[in-house]
């Protein structure tokens, strides 16, 4: 008999079939319906993109005023759920303070277990509405501020900074931001979005996936990496001493953050709209500090495509523009759920739509069938 092949990461396995999106490599793109990832990012709103991962087509103008006002009417953490964030440990990563508190806002839910179309649909405006009031109060919370409430009066992505920092930030750092929520929003069968399909594929409720996602997203080799990018580039003195840091790096064979990428193999597609929506939001900040860590980057890219030919992924650029626009290192990945919510619901509603339940193989490599002695005789 032969030998079974074990596909270990489940690397090569077509697991299921998906109409969201797609890296085509023909055009070494990553596309969202069909779309061209960059182009969405520069052409549209986020909200504008969400609308289409949900529905498969780009919103009208009508179409486009009713998602919004129906996300704004979902806005407003209860009372229970500011209560639950004020308790929390402050120690905890942030991505542990909201994983509790999907869980709690989907216990809060008396539709919680409709699973139909509609209902599904009306359960990820909810998240799409909450998780950024999420981030925004456990933010203000770990330095020592009051939450600051959602309002109806602004767009999504300026509704955040408004929660977060108490003003609206310059259009440039608005957009950059913007940018960014379309560039993270979804990436087909990545292991946060695969965990909730299997979530899901069992019958389990919406919020279950996705508390599950976001323990996934939580690890170094997923969701985390955009911190780790920052804590790197903080480990460099200076633009000059970049190009040392870097060749002293590979020499050590230490592992560099925010390079190179399991799907990709010609650069990842995303990061030029990135990358330039980074250097207009520096030169519209214009502080020293924006700069140094602008040609820190610049210069460690530089070096590891001349030596490895190996390019940087999303999160090179995210990384440090998240902290320039003022939020705390721990804090990128759950805004990168603020983001990725619409891939993971959008995957839910497809798995639901014709679900087969998520049961692998494993391959037994443990000890062969054997008989157990009497206690006596051990």
């Amino acid at each position: 008999m032969a030998e079974a092949e074990v596909k270990y990461g489940l690397a090569g396995v077509l697991a299921d079939d998906t109409a969201i999106s797609k890296v085509m490599p023909e055009i070494n793109s990553l596309t969202y319906r069909g779309y061209k990832v960059q182009d969405l990012a520069t052409a549209c709103r986020f909200e504008e993109v969400a609308y289409l991962i949900w529905n498969g087509e780009l919103p009208n103008r009508a179409q486009l005023d009713a998602f919004n006002a129906a996300e704004k009417k979902a806005r407003g953490l209860s009372d229970g759920a500011l209560k639950l964030l004020a308790m929390l440990n402050r120690e905890a990563h942030p991505m542990d303070t909201l994983r509790t508190a999907v869980s709690f806002i989907g216990q809060e839910d008396p539709e919680a277990d409709d699973s139909s179309p509609e209902g599904l649909h009306k359960k990820s405006i909810r998240l799409f509405a909450l998780i950024p009031e999420i981030v925004a109060a456990d933010f203000r919370l770990r330095n020592g501020k009051q939450p600051i409430a959602a309002t109806r009066d602004l767009a999504f992505s300026e509704n955040f900074f408004h929660m977060c920092f108490g003003e609206v930030p310059k259009p440039e750092v608005v957009k950059c931001f913007d940018i960014s929520m379309t560039l993270y929003a979804e990436h087909s069968f990545n292991a946060s979005t695969f965990t909730a399909r299997t979530i899901a594929s069992s019958l389990s409720d919406i919020y279950s996936a996705v508390t599950g996602a976001v323990g996934s997203l939580k690890g170094p080799l997923h969701g985390g990496a955009n911190e780790a990018v920052m804590h790197m580039l903080k480990e460099v003195p200076s633009a000059a001493a970049a190009e040392q840091w870097m060749m002293d790096a590979l020499a050590e064979k230490k592992k560099v953050m925010g390079f190179g990428h399991r799907v990709y193999r010609s650069g990842d597609s995303r990061v030029p709209t990135m990358t330039d929506a980074y250097k207009k939001m520096v030169d519209v900040i214009g502080t020293d500090e924006a700069k140094k860590y602008w040609e820190i980057s610049r210069k460690l890219d530089e070096v590891m495509v001349r030596e490895k030919k190996i390019y940087p992924n999303l999160d090179f650029p995210a990384g440090p523009a998240y902290y320039l626009m003022g939020f705390d290192i721990p804090m990128f990945t759950p805004i990168f759920v603020i983001s990725r919510i619409t891939g993971w619901t959008a995957h839910v509603i497809e798995q639901l739509s014709a679900n087969k339940l998520v049961r692998p193989l494993s391959n037994y490599t443990g000890v062969a069938q054997r008989d157990a002695p009497p206690i006596g005789e051990r």
